[in-house]
């Protein structure tokens, strides 16, 4: 019965603008566990992110590297959530039928994090193969 409450005043409250700021950010870091508890490919891109950073850190490449590295790697998580985030609305929107332009949608999501995802790969090996050829 509680979480029944609970649900009630979340769907009351779901269309307003919050006026506190800590709260806005409780939506987005939710939106961020969200993804991450949800999304298999969102979790693997932190898993390589991680790894990046590593990475970037053992070579030492320089801050400029270094800052690139992070733009990229947070460009493809972002681009990861908002592409949940359209397949859950297109999911609500055609429910269980099919559809050619909810299809379009969701494909055209995912090739927007795809392209990013290569983008990032492209990154990667210019930052790093100039370094790990030094260590040969």
């Amino acid at each position: 019965m509680k979480s029944k409450a609970k649900l009630s005043k979340n769907i009351r409250e779901s269309y307003r603008i919050s006026r506190n700021v800590f709260i806005s950010f409780r939506y987005a870091f939710n939106g961020i566990k969200y993804t991450f508890r949800n999304s298999r490919n969102f979790q693997i891109q932190v898993i390589f992110a991680l790894f990046s950073a590593l990475l970037g850190s053992i070579l030492q490449i320089n801050k400029t590297d270094y800052l690139i590295l992070l733009l990229t790697v947070f460009s493809v998580l972002a681009l990861e959530i908002l592409n949940t985030s359209i397949e859950s609305l297109v999911d609500l929107v055609v429910k269980k039928k099919f559809s050619n332009l909810a299809k379009i949608a969701k494909d055209c999501s995912a090739g927007a994090v795809l392209l990013a995802s290569i983008n990032s790969v492209i990154i990667g090996l210019s930052l790093f193969i100039p370094k790990i050829k030094l260590l040969f």
